[in-house]
């Protein structure tokens, strides 16, 4: 068994609005050294071993877990004991 994590965030140059809110309520909280914020998503799945597993990472991320379009993801994988 295999955890997946998998990180995904907007593609660099992306408005994001979400992060552009987190900053400015940052900034209303007097915390004025911070210059952006990015948003993204963290998900955990739980994988049988297989021999093409990050292909099926590559394509669970590519058709719906990620927007190719927008975002890009990073994962790793840990051998569950």
């Amino acid at each position: 068994m295999r955890k997946v994590k998998i990180y995904i965030t907007l593609k660099e140059g992306v408005l994001d609005p979400q992060g552009k809110a987190v900053q400015n309520s940052l900034h209303s909280l007097e915390y004025k050294n911070v210059n952006e914020v990015r948003v993204g998503k963290y998900m955990e799945v739980m994988l049988e071993d297989a021999e093409n597993l990050e292909e099926q990472i590559d394509k669970m991320c590519d058709q719906l877990l990620a927007n190719p379009v927008i975002e890009d993801y990073t994962y790793t994988i840990e051998e569950v004991v």
